[in-house]
């Protein structure tokens, strides 16, 4: 295991193994996907409340379970090319970035849209809401700042010091509806008794946040291959592998 993980710190190598594990991953998430689909659409049963519109739920919450997971990818892998100076860390970290902006921003747009018809709002200064906001702003300075420094190795250091210093929100946003008296309701799934929501609507949310996983776990290896390549343009085997697709 440590001799893998020693090769897979290396560009050329990681490059290959990404692109022969990023088919298995698009499988993997549509044979996830197009059932968590089609349960959470059409066979689950309305909500005796909420009727329908509940179904929202489905990319909504997986969403919002990913903007959380994808910051800690974020900022660990930043903090993991902060001490050791891993370079694959740091394109990891800073992969990572757009794809965590994109589903916070999914996240609080379809939160938007369920809570219109159940609140009679678009938007409240609840303390979820508002921490899952500061979210996606602390995303997009982490993109911000890595691209407003020249030199690829500062700017993933000083992107990575921000990711640390914003990974104090994470906390705040998950237990926000314990915390205080909010608007937003409380966990129905990840409650350490057992989850307050039924079992066909259940397996179907599980499903969709399995493939929100794989979804990122493709988008992140597409998007770090890429950054790698950028980074190794003056290296041997990047020399050889452009040569070898003209």
């Amino acid at each position: 295991m440590i001799h893998f993980f020693h090769q897979l710190s290396s560009p050329r190598y990681f490059y290959d193994f990404a692109g022969r594990l990023i088919p298995w991953l698009v499988v993997a998430c549509l044979l996830c996907m197009i059932p968590g689909l089609y349960l959470g659409l059409v066979e689950a049963p309305p909500d005796y409340q909420q009727g329908d519109s509940y179904r929202i739920m489905f990319i909504h919450v997986p969403a919002a379970w990913m903007s959380l997971f994808i910051y800690m990818v974020m900022a660990v892998s930043g903090a993991i090319g902060l001490i050791w100076r891993i370079k694959l860390a740091e394109v990891i970290s800073i992969a990572s970035a757009p794809i965590g902006a994109s589903f916070t921003f999914l996240a609080l747009a379809t939160g938007s849209l369920w809570g219109k018809p159940m609140w009679g709002t678009w938007w409240v200064w609840d303390a979820r809401l508002t921490s899952e906001l500061l979210l996606l702003f602390l995303y997009l300075g982490v993109m911000a700042l890595y691209n407003a420094i020249e030199d690829r190795r500062t700017a993933a250091r000083a992107a990575a010091i921000l990711a640390l210093v914003g990974i104090v929100n994470i906390p705040i946003i998950h237990y926000s509806v314990e915390w205080w008296n909010t608007l937003h309701q409380g966990p129905t799934v990840t409650k350490l008794d057992k989850p307050s929501i039924h079992l066909s609507m259940l397996i179907p949310l599980l499903l969709m946040a399995v493939a929100f996983k794989l979804y990122y776990a493709f988008l992140v290896l597409m998007r770090a291959r890429c950054e790698v390549l950028r980074r190794e343009k003056n290296s041997r085997w990047v020399k050889d592998l452009a040569g070898e697709a003209t």
